[in-house]
């Protein structure tokens, strides 16, 4: 916004002058040819006293930094799908693509991962990583949620919520919920006020909920964060939601009037302008800068799809259509990351069409998971960012180094049924019928259950109508004849939930039935949001339900888990019974499938980012020197490779631990390599494609 400039005395060539002086310099942030909706011009609100206060608003549908007209070229880096170490190197690479401003989530999940219990260090250390983006020159855009979506686990609500009673409406204005999102803001939004603009930090905009229009239309429930931000972080910060670029997503998600700003995003290479020309409409007059929050580099990927990739040349063209007409975009992502741990979300149309997200969150980001910037994506934006940036970009810098270690031997170390601390009368919870994951306080990764019944001369059937979201089925007898391991005899899957065949497996009196459930991440967008995990229905046995149930949760650690220990069990075996079981007589159809832990070592002499191929192997969870980098699901695919960053290494001998659902590669072999693979599954995939 133009400056005024006021001067008792002057002559009509210093009222030039003047003007050429601040035409030049008040204008730099959007580079020449202005058109005419950008012309110097005078506003009430820019007296000269007030040239020099740090201030970020909005007016004549512009954005305004410190008096100056501003155009926002942001990207979404999310501090909690990098490692610290690398947060400078990730945010560095996003000032060389041109961006001026950061977009991050805030996950409550991440930062009260159980109720009272608060993390704010490490990789949940919000308030170093909004310090560095003000350390490099970066301003940002935070996203407290409560609701993030995000392809994270629960859309950054905790798991916690779901044991309420009664149970809580999410986004909504539902007292319960509402008290707890209280207390979280209350905790959340004080720690950050000092990073506001205005007080002299890097936060210019603080966005209430996230595309609530897609999904509800409770103004109350908006109106209540709205006044609960300023509670906390006064009228000077500009708050504002995000929608879908449609009339009524818009009339459900956005507040009325000028306190809160409403932005919008769509499909990429959509056309922009009639899409802004709509945002106007819910926005008040003047209040309404073209904004894309949301401008899409890549898509996201489930397990079981081939890898998403978008159009290099096409995506900055839909950029350049934005940008060249003054409107300002945030790159969806700039950087994915990793969903490192068991933090990965899913997504579900309907309750049978689960599908969760990979380990990876590379989104096909102009900056690669790993950090990489050589690709034809970063080089077409930052051509384009380029010819619309008030300043010279940065010099890019070269890729960080990556080794591919070579062979990793493994060793099987235990099954997990022999690792379980099975102490019932301590360990285990008892209960007439199964209960949730949630319900036994086992928020992510495993829950396994156990019940018994009279063996049958003739085989059973088992079926599970509600598991979240995959059940491993075992039997074992129960005799005091012979020690023998559980049997494989199917998997019940959420999304197709067919029914096992239990062989008759000529136990003397007693078969136990073991049932190991995997949580693969909660819903984080769409109507099923509440997405409780475990078998959430009776479990039939030939049509009856089976009852007598014990649940002895599996504590893995999980991202942000203060344990030093991958497990937090002693190795104790009664609870399955191993020193009382009966052999198993060989069945037609009884596989020897079972979930095992594998420990490996490797040395290293120069520490580097790695990946691990999982090639050869089935299913399951891998750590690193006790850090959890992710599942592997390299059958179902697309992904191969888990990334490991280097700061997870170490030089001398590093420890590979594995969790293998299912059967391991025959050589129980590792590689360590230098690049990603997303191929795994794909001829399973192009057959698929074939025959639909």
């Amino acid at each position: 916004m133009a400056k005024r400039r006021q001067s008792l005395k002057t002559t009509t060539l210093m009222v030039v002058l003047l003007c050429l002086v601040a035409f030049s310099t008040v204008f730099a942030p959007l580079p020449s040819p202005l058109p005419n909706s950008l012309k110097p011009y005078k506003h009430h609100h820019h007296e000269a006293a007030a040239v020099n206060a740090r201030k970020f608003e909005i007016a004549d549908d512009m954005f305004w930094k410190d008096g100056e007209p501003f155009r926002i070229i942001g990207g979404d880096l999310h501090y909690f799908r990098t490692l610290p170490e690398y947060w400078e190197d990730r945010l560095l690479r996003a000032k060389a693509l041109g961006l001026n401003a950061i977009q991050t989530y805030v996950p409550w999940n991440l930062h009260e991962p159980k109720e009272g219990q608060l993390e704010f260090d490490g990789i949940a250390d919000i308030v170093s990583f909004l310090e560095l983006c003000h350390k490099l020159d970066l301003l940002v855009m935070l996203r407290p949620g409560p609701y993030i979506c995000g392809e994270w686990d629960f859309g950054g609500f905790p798991a916690w919520l779901l044991t309420k009673k009664p149970a809580i409406t999410l986004r909504s204005s539902d007292p319960s919920y509402l008290a707890l999102v209280d207390k979280w803001w209350g905790i959340l939004l004080p720690k950050i006020a000092h990073l506001l603009y205005h007080n002299g930090g890097p936060i210019i905009m603080v966005q209430i909920e996230n595309e609530f229009g897609s999904y509800g239309d409770d103004k109350d429930y908006l109106h209540h964060l709205v006044n609960l931000t300023r509670s906390h972080l006064g009228d000077d910060i500009i708050l504002y939601t995000t929608d879908g670029g449609t009339r009524e997503t818009l009339t459900k998600g956005t507040i009325r009037g000028d306190s809160v700003f409403s932005a919008v995003d769509f499909t990429t290479g959509d056309d922009p302008w009639p899409i802004f020309k709509m945002q106007k409409a819910f926005n008040a007059p003047g209040k309404s800068p073209p904004l894309s929050a949301e401008f899409y580099t890549g898509w996201l990927t489930h397990w079981g799809e081939n890898i998403a990739k978008t159009d290099a040349t096409s995506t900055a063209s839909a950029l350049e259509n934005i940008l060249s007409g003054n409107g300002s975009a945030v790159l969806y992502m700039a950087h994915g990351g990793t969903n490192f741990g068991f933090y990965s979300g899913a997504n579900a149309d309907k309750e049978s069409d689960y599908k969760a997200d990979l380990t990876s969150y590379d989104y096909d980001a102009p900056i690669s998971e790993s950090g990489d910037v050589d690709g034809a994506k970063f080089k077409a934006l930052r051509k384009v960012i380029a010819k619309y940036s008030a300043t010279s970009l940065p010099p890019v810098p070269s890729n960080n180094k990556k080794t591919g270690y070579g062979r990793i031997q493994l060793e099987k170390t235990s099954s997990l049924f022999n690792t379980l601390d099975v102490d019932l009368s301590t360990k285990a919870i008892e209960s007439e019928n199964p209960i949730s994951m949630e319900s036994a306080g086992q928020m992510f990764g495993f829950l396994l259950y156990v019940s018994e019944y009279k063996t049958k001369v003739k085989a059973s059937t088992l079926s599970i109508p509600k598991v979240h979201d995959r059940a491993q089925v075992y039997v074992t007898c129960l005799s005091e004849d012979k020690r023998e391991k559980p049997q494989y005899v199917g998997t019940i899957n959420r999304w197709s939930n067919k029914q096992v065949d239990l062989p008759n497996a000529e136990c003397s009196s007693t078969t136990r039935l073991l049932i190991l459930v995997e949580n693969m991440g909660r819903i984080n967008y769409g109507p099923y949001l509440s997405d409780s995990k475990g078998i959430l229905s009776a479990v039939y046995l030939d049509g009856k339900p089976l009852l007598k149930w014990k649940m002895l949760p599996i504590p893995l650690n999980n991202l942000n888990d203060a344990s030093k220990n991958i497990l937090s069990f002693n190795n104790v075996s009664n609870f399955i019974g191993i020193s009382a079981r009966k052999t198993l007589k060989s069945i037609s159809g009884v596989s020897l499938k079972e979930p095992a832990f594998y420990t490996g070592n490797f040395v290293i002499n120069e520490v580097t980012d790695t990946y691990l191929s999982f090639d050869g192997w089935c299913k399951g969870v891998a750590f690193v020197n006790d850090f959890n980098i992710g599942r592997f699901w390299p059958s179902s695919g697309p992904q191969c490779n888990l990334y490991v960053p280097a700061p997870i290494l170490q030089r001398g001998n590093n420890v590979l631990v594995i969790l293998e659902l299912e059967s391991p590669e025959p050589e129980l072999v590792v590689n360590s390599v230098d690049q990603p693979d997303f191929t795994c599954g794909s001829k399973r995939l192009k057959v698929q494609t074939a025959l639909t």
